[in-house]
């Protein structure tokens, strides 16, 4: 009888040796697609949660530029927290000057101590914010800072700010701020600001005083010398952090405290808008 096996015969020897390379090839191309999904998803992932942190990124920096013109109301009839020890005999003698306390619903509150020329024109202003739960980034704080500064001639709009040098202080190495792009001799104000963690608190402010930088470097440096806490309130650190101040040396002059329009007996009219 004839014999049906395999063995031997050329035909299945080749269907077989056929087969199995093309059973690996298909498994490969299976791995390959699989792997390149795999990679396809993933870029995707990634993309998506790029996406998300930027968003909330640019939802995180339209809230904190929203925040710097919302929020804070003129609180009339409040009583000055700080003075000047004394005003010196620059033209901030011969203009008006307004003494603001602003609060936010959060808990801060800013003490704005202005001076402005004839014609109404903010020329100097000193600020001391003590914050709440408002409280931005430092960034924030010098974004805020160039909307107050005013602008070179007649721009009106808002100029980045770039590092103009430091200023040593009674309450420490103060930051020193101007108008970006600023040339050498340029009529400019010039800024500062101060952050300060424990207790929290902000100097910040500008001087357009003076037709040179360093004119507008004295005046501020005059500026914080001679500012004073007038009354603590409930607020023991902040006491303790002006005590300490007093006993760094000042820049200008000691004079004795006068009776002028931010020490004198009658409160200062709170008036003007930031």
């Amino acid at each position: 009888m004839q014999s049906f096996t395999t063995d031997g015969d050329p035909f299945h020897s080749r269907s077989s040796s056929e087969i199995r390379p093309a059973l690996t090839s298909f498994a490969d191309e299976v791995c390959a697609t699989v792997a390149r999904l795999f990679v396809y998803v993933g870029v995707l992932a990634l993309f998506g949660i790029l996406g998300i942190h930027a968003w909330n990124q640019l939802q995180f920096e339209w809230a904190e530029e929203s925040s710097l013109e919302t929020g804070w109301s003129l609180t009339e009839r409040a009583s000055p927290d700080f003075a000047l020890s004394h005003q010196d005999a620059s033209d901030k003698s011969n203009g008006s000057k307004a003494y603001l306390v602003l609060r936010h619903p959060a808990g801060g509150r800013k003490d704005v101590l202005r001076w402005s020329g004839p014609k109404a024109q903010p020329f100097a202003e000193l600020e001391i914010y003590r914050p709440g739960a408002e409280y931005g980034s430092p960034s924030v704080a010098r974004a805020e800072l160039a909307r107050r500064m005013p602008t070179p001639g007649s721009r009106r709009d808002v100029a980045e700010l770039e590092t103009a040098g430091t200023l040593e202080s009674k309450f420490g190495s103060v930051g020193l701020l101007r108008p970006a792009g600023t040339r050498a001799g340029a009529a400019s104000c010039l800024g500062f600001l101060k952050r300060i963690d424990e207790p929290a608190l902000q100097i910040s402010g500008w001087s357009c005083q003076g037709d040179s930088l360093s004119l507008r470097r004295a005046d501020i440096d005059c500026m914080l010398s001679r500012v004073v806490l007038a009354r603590s309130g409930n607020e023991p650190k902040l006491a303790q952090l002006f005590a300490r101040a007093e006993l760094a040396p000042g820049s200008c002059p000691s004079v004795t405290v006068s009776a002028d329009w931010m020490t004198g007996a009658g409160a200062p009219s709170l008036r003007g808008s930031l």
